[in-house]
């Protein structure tokens, strides 16, 4: 790293180029892991951090780049390559008789292999920024071509994630098939931990979790940031209470705990409140989930604007019972002043406070209980939605969040 004349601000002390790796490439802004590598991206290069992306563009994801807004202009230079991510009966029950992780191996390719060895021969880079351990595969490479210090960001422990879907699986056989894929899982996941110079974690929870698995090396850290300007922050007024959840509807935590509250809450919370209405809304909604729709329940699909879809319908519900890491979409919630009901997991590395910034609600009669208090006292409810902006505001701010990881950098 050299001394940088010409950062935008006079606190960097330091020029850097980094190149970030990412199992899907991260536009549109439509969930968690997209919002976070930009949002943290966009943070570097308003520091004036040189930045290059390398990312899959998988079918499940896909984006066509030609196609990029403006305002996606916070990389020097942009590297895809194509994947069909879609999970492969055959190779699946291959897998059966692999000593290799079947979610790990699906991301290692040689096209992958092949780019990323083109850009390190031609590039020089400071950091290497994985965001995911989805490329830990990649390290043999990447220490033999560069000398740039590898970070890891771990948007949340994976093959936990995997463990309480498993557990939460009542059907047998892919209940046993699904254990036997996290043990492989996180013997990867688990042998990877010597091999980063740094270790980003997003929760404290996580970086803890990380430790006690054996990480002894550097760590911080580094919760999602948002660009508050992307928030509106119009006058906070009574607005007609309809309940929203939003959320990539092709992850199964998602999928669980929405079928969940419709199954066990819903009917319920409708003979309380007959008028009563939830707006379902997220990216890949699979035809199952748009056959729910009824009995007040209306299913939008993917919608153009999530901020705008959460502002029409104020009420956010966040019933997550298995998942890793940190919910994004809870803090674009508090940042737009929405009321949150969330379960403790979901709300997992976020130190907000219940009936102080968001609602928390673990069972079925609390969901019961806390929607209906949500629903009958609105002067307490907009002291919570100003409280909850305040809090975002006041912690999440991509940029001060990038300023801090820099500063780590710099010293490695």
């Amino acid at each position: 790293m050299h001394k940088n004349p010409k950062a935008k601000d006079s606190y960097l002390l330091f020029y850097m180029k980094i190149l970030q790796l990412c199992r899907k490439f991260p536009y549109p802004l439509k969930d968690g892991e997209s919002i976070a590598v930009t949002s943290l991206a966009k943070g570097y290069q308003e520091l004036g951090i040189a930045l290059t992306l390398l990312s899959f563009n998988t079918i499940k994801h896909f984006c066509e780049i030609d196609k990029l807004p403006p305002t996606f202009n916070h990389y020097e230079a942009i590297h895809t390559v194509y994947l069909d991510n879609f999970p492969e009966p055959k190779g699946a029950f291959l897998n059966l008789f692999s000593k290799k992780s079947y979610h790990i191996s699906r991301f290692t390719t040689k096209a992958f292999t092949s780019e990323l060895t083109k850009i390190l021969t031609t590039n020089s880079f400071d950091i290497i920024q994985l965001e995911s351990v989805y490329f830990a595969p990649y390290l043999p490479i990447i220490r033999k071509l560069s000398k740039a210090k590898v970070v890891m960001r771990a948007h949340n422990v994976e093959f936990e994630i995997w463990d309480r879907v498993a557990k939460n699986t009542t059907f047998l056989p892919k209940k046993w098939y699904l254990t036997y894929l996290v043990k492989k899982l996180r013997r990867f996941e688990v042998a990877q931990l010597a091999n980063y110079d740094l270790l980003l974690a997003m929760t404290a929870k996580d970086l803890t979790y990380f430790q006690k698995l054996g990480y002894q090396n550097d760590s911080l850290i580094t919760p999602i940031g948002l660009q508050l300007n992307n928030y509106q922050k119009d006058e906070i007024v009574p607005q007609k209470p309809a309940l929203s959840f939003i959320g990539s509807l092709d992850w199964v935590p998602n999928q669980e705990g929405l079928t969940w509250f419709l199954a066990e809450v819903w009917r319920d919370l409708r003979k309380q409140f007959p008028n009563l209405e939830i707006h379902i809304a997220g990216r890949n909604t699979p035809d199952w989930i748009f056959n729910k729709a009824g009995n007040g329940i209306i299913v939008h699909g993917e919608v153009p604007n999530a901020s705008e879809f959460l502002v029409k319908y104020p009420i956010s519900i966040v019933p997550l019972f298995s998942g890793s890491g940190m919910r994004v979409k809870i803090l674009e919630s508090m940042a737009l002043a929405r009321a949150v009901v969330t379960t403790q997991l979901g709300l997992e590395g976020i130190p907000a406070q219940h009936k102080k910034e968001l609602l928390i609600a673990d069972s079925k009669e609390a969901f019961l209980e806390t929607i209906g208090w949500v629903l009958q006292n609105e002067p307490e409810m907009l002291a919570i939605r100003k409280a909850a902006r305040y809090f975002i505001e006041h912690n999440y701010d991509n940029k001060s969040i990038a300023k801090t990881v820099l500063e780590k950098f710099s010293v490695l």
